[in-house]
Order: structure tokens, then sequence, then C-alpha cells
């Protein structure tokens, strides 16, 4: 063993043990790894920034981009309606339908991006039809995962394989060539669902059927519905006092919407603003409290005037209920830190953290991935707060659904795309070709383009690559594979599938299936090269098992869905373990049968 692998198992042990801590961000981990390497000189500079170029990379960016095209065209809405109508209000059916469509999507578009896309539905199907939304939300999340090998760009794992493929000397896989795997572990999960989920999925129950969604919200969260107009006359103590000052929320049960000056109306004003006199307020809220604000500041209430047009739920604003995902920018943040009123125009109702409800004050609670956030502002200050991917808005906005939408546009964009790489050109760069297409035809603007991209992903492969090149470099990955291999020696090659299939999927359960990938793909392909095995084989069956990932609540699609379920991480390992078992045997068999 020589110094430069000592080093190298040294990195990789620390990466794994800051990945399996949570102790920084997955991509602060990735580019403490590429710096890290590069300082040890384990790889030359130019190969540790390497991967900001590789086709995984590039091909992470086009996939996002055509994805939120697809969702921004209103192409999501049509689909919704078509699951609505062809699923009925049989459970089973639903779930066929749903998964029918998930499984074509899927293939192009990234999990946890189909997981968010069919959220808000499935809640509304729920509603509408009585069925619990824990009979629906974790099949949908299963069969999102699963449909994420049923082609080379569905899922990061399968992005990045093609990339360490290269750097083992190993030809590249087809966009299609996993395909036949794919469709035997998406058909014995769907079937895992229609034949045993009622034994396996909890039903924690369901609300009443509606059809008017605002109507729901506020009779399912008691939320306030009247607005009343106060003036601020000249002699009043709220004159030069700031919305933080006057404590609306907690000292008067209050939620202040808009200020109207001078005809300028300035929607759920920041907590610093400033009152002034002939200032209108428009408050959301009971009658008594408006009438104890009034009292105390002097406020002339009630205030009525025919220059002032009207603020009505349901007409120009309402409630929104919005999900905080795991990739957001706002887990682990405040909505003080966020200055959600000052950068979204929208006011905070009601925080659900967990089990607990939180209405009064919220503002310097950490947001975690799961919350659910109720909140008040106009129709496109809602809309914007959910196509900015901060949030996935569950409530339909279907007021602006039509407005500058392509639909036709966008699927020509995203085909067009996908029938230049099966027609052999190179996959990132007929990816963003579909991308930037979209942008010329306007159907995402290029800022949209760039909020579209989850940057964090973009960093995380790009500064775990380097270390595959590093393990190929210094022999760390023949040392490793000699061991194992050594291990194993006379063993079955199914034994050594197994193996390598389960290892894979207890990494992904802890750490990134990114980075999984990348630690043991160099290592499988030594371990297959001393076995007398195809090395592309072993590759792809890393790629796919981490994917496997169904035991615990810690994918990013698990954790979106755990909140809106009512799951417990008990519902994961009941319907997770068989789903397990079942993806382990069939993923084996078939690398077996089909790529060895």
């Amino acid at each position: 063993m020589t110094a430069e692998i000592i080093l190298v198992l040294g990195v990789l042990v620390v990466t794994v043990l800051l990945l399996l801590l949570d102790a920084f961000r997955v991509d602060i981990i990735a580019i403490l790894v590429m710096l890290s390497l590069a300082w040890l000189k384990l790889v030359p500079p130019q190969e540790a920034f390497s991967g900001f170029a590789s086709n995984a990379v590039i091909a992470i960016i086009g996939v996002l981009i055509l994805g939120y095209g697809i969702d921004r065209s209103g192409a999501m809405i049509q689909l919704t309606q078509f699951i609505t109508r062809a699923g009925g209000t049989s459970e089973r059916r639903l779930f066929a339908v749903v998964a029918g469509t998930v499984g074509i999507l899927s293939p192009f578009i990234q999990n946890i991006g189909v997981a968010a896309l069919f959220l808000p539905s499935l809640l509304m199907i729920s509603k509408t039809h009585k069925i619990s939304p824990s009979r629906l939300m974790m099949p949908l999340g299963f069969t999102a995962i699963i449909g994420g090998t049923l082609s080379m760009v569905g899922s990061g794992p399968l992005i990045i394989l093609n990339d360490l493929l290269l750097q083992g000397g190993q030809a590249r896989y087809g966009l299609f060539d996993v395909t036949p795997l794919g469709l035997l572990l998406y058909t014995s999960g769907t079937a895992y669902f229609l034949l045993l989920g009622r034994l396996v999925l909890p039903d924690l129950g369901t609300g009443e059927a509606v059809r008017d969604e605002q109507k729901h919200l506020v009779e399912t969260w008691h939320l306030p519905t009247a607005v009343h107009q106060c003036r601020i006359p000249a002699g009043s103590p709220m004159v030069d006092k700031t919305r933080e000052e006057v404590r609306f929320r907690s000292r008067y049960n209050l939620h202040l919407l808009s200020l109207t000056e001078k005809n300028e109306v300035l929607y759920s004003p920041w907590r610093y603003t400033r009152f002034a006199a002939d200032q209108v307020l428009r408050i959301l809220g009971e009658t008594r409290d408006v009438e104890r604000l009034a009292a105390d500041y002097g406020l002339q209430y009630p205030f009525i005037s025919k220059k002032l047009r009207g603020f009505e739920i349901n007409r120009e604003c309402g409630f929104a209920e919005v999900i905080v995902p795991p990739l957001s920018p706002f887990v682990g943040k405040s909505i003080r830190e966020i200055a959600l009123r000052k950068t979204y125009s929208v006011e905070p109702i009601l925080l659900m953290h967990g089990a607990k409800e939180e209405r009064q004050e919220f503002a310097d609670q950490s947001l975690q991935p799961g919350d659910t956030l109720i909140i008040h502002g106009r129709w496109e200050n809602l809309k914007a707060l959910g196509d900015n991917r901060t949030c996935v808005l569950v409530t339909p906005i279907e007021r602006d659904a039509g407005r500058n939408a392509h639909p036709i546009l966008a699927l020509t964009c995203f085909l067009g795309s996908i029938v230049l790489a099966i027609s052999g050109f190179h996959l990132s760069l007929s990816l963003m070709t579909g991308a930037l297409a979209m942008i010329l035809l306007r159907v995402v603007s290029i800022d949209e383009a760039y909020r579209a991209v989850d940057w964090r992903t973009v960093f995380l492969v790009a500064g775990l690559i380097p270390v595959g090149i590093a393990m190929d470099h210094t022999g760390t990955a023949a040392y490793l594979s000699g061991s194992i291999a050594a291990w194993l020696e006379g063993a079955h090659v199914m034994v050594l599938l197994a193996a390598i299939a389960v290892l894979t999927t207890l990494l992904s359960l802890f750490m990134s299936n990114v980075a999984a990938t990348v630690l043991l793909v160099p290592i499988v392909m030594r371990m297959a090269n001393l076995s007398g095995v195809d090395p592309r084989g072993l590759a792809l069956l890393v790629a796919v098992c981490a994917s496997n990932s169904f035991l615990l609540p810690t994918h990013q699609v698990n954790a979106l869905l755990m909140s809106p379920g009512g799951y417990r991480s008990s519902d994961y390992l009941k319907a997770g373990g068989p789903m397990t078992v079942i993806f382990l045997i069939v993923a084996v068999a078939g690398i077996y049968c089909i790529y060895l």
C-alpha cells in the first residue's frame, strides 16, 4: 500500500463520514473533496475541476431545464385532468393510471421533479374522492424512484455512470440500454403495490370531499376570510411605527395583507415598513380583533372608499398550501431570514411542522423538508413562488395557468432532444440543444432556466467526479477491488452481484446515491477484471441499486412526500422492506441474464 493510496483512502473515509453525519451540505462536501484531492496532489488541478465540463453535469443541467419547461408550459394541468378522468374513484385504478404516467415521465425527468409535479394533483384527487393521501404518496414516490432506471438520464447515478465508464476505459451505454432492466424493476414495483398495497400501506383516513379548494383550505385550517379596511389618520400613534412594532399577529391575531398610499398598493408589507398618515390598511382577521387594533391606534374603522378596488378572496387573491422540498433553499432558514413578505409579497398564515401547528410567532423557526406553510397573496405572487422551485405549490392556481403557456412547443423541444440522443448524438449536446430551443422559443426565459437548475446537484456531481479519477490514477481502486475479490474468491458470480447490490443499497440509504456510485464504480470495475466478468455490467448494477432507497425516508423523494402522506419512519420500513428485497432480486437476476 503506497502513501498515495493511504491518502485517497483517508479522503474517502472522511467523505463518507461527512455525508453520513450530514456535517455540511452535500455540495459543500463535494467541493471540499475536490479541492483536497488537488491540494494533496492526488490529481492535477485541471483534472480536479474537470467535472464541471463533464457529460454528466451538462446532461443534468439540460434535463432540469427541459423538465421545468414542461411544467411551466401548463402541460401538467392537462395531465392532471387525464389522471382524474381515467383513475376515477378506485384507489387501485388510480394508482395504475398514476404509475403508467410516471413511467412515461420519470425516464427523462429527475425523480424529485416527477414527485413534485404529481404531488399537488394527488392531494387534490385525495381530497375530492375521499382517498387517504397515505395510500397514494408512497406508491407515487417509489414508482418515481424506480422510473429513473428506465433510461440513462432518469437518475443522477445513471447520468454520471457513462463518465465513470470512460474513466475506466469502457464504452458508454446508450440512452435506452438500461431500459430492459428498468422495465423489469418498474413492472415488479408496480405489481407489488397493485397486489399488496392495501396490506403494506397505512390508511390514515381522509377528509371530507370538497369541490372548492379555497373553501377546503378555510375549513380544514380554520382560516379567517374577512378582509377589513382601516385608514391611518394624521394623529394616530401608528404613524412612523414599523409593522413589527405594532405586532399585528402576536398581539391582535391579525394579518396585514396590504397598504395603499396615493393609489399605490404594497402587498404583504415587510416587517420594517413604516406606516404614514392617510395610508389605508387591508387586514385579514376577525372583526373584534380589528376593532381592538383600531381603538388602540385611533384608526378610522370601518373605512370605505369607492376609489379603492376590492380585495376579495377567490377574486384577485387567496390562500395556498405549499410544502418545502428537500433541496429548497428555504431548508434550515427561518421566515425572517428568507424575508418571505419582502421577497415574494405573500403573507405567512400558518406553519405545520410535523404534527405541530404554529399560528402565532413562527418567524424564527427553521424550516425543514416536508414542512407545510399556509400563505395568502395575489394569485400571480403565489404562482411565482411555486415557479421558483423553492416550494411545491399544492393548491392549484388555475387563474394564470394558461398565461404564456406553450405546451406544444415545450413537448416538441423535449421530444426533439430525445430523438437527437436516440439518433446517436452526444447526450449532453442533445439535451442542451433542447433546453436552448425552449429558451429561444420563449417557453421559458433565460432567468427561469437558471432558476430551474439545481446548482447543489451540479456541484455535487462535478465535485465528486475527481474522486474516481484519483482512485484510478493512484491504484486505490485496484487495491480495494483486489482485496474484496480475494475475499470472494471461488464464489459464484451471483454471489458477487448480490454483495455489490447490497453494499450499494446500504450506502445509498445514508449518503447521496451519486456519491455512492462514484465511490463504488471504480472498485467494482476492477473487481470485474479480476473475476473475468464484464465491468460494464457490474458498474450498471451499482448505478441501478443506488436507487434502491425505500427503507428509510432519507431519499429526497421520500422526504418530500413524508409529511403530505402523514408517514412515520416505521411506515417506510413496512412498505419499503419487501420493496427493497424485490428490487435486489430483480436487479441481480436482470444484470446476470441481460448484461453478463
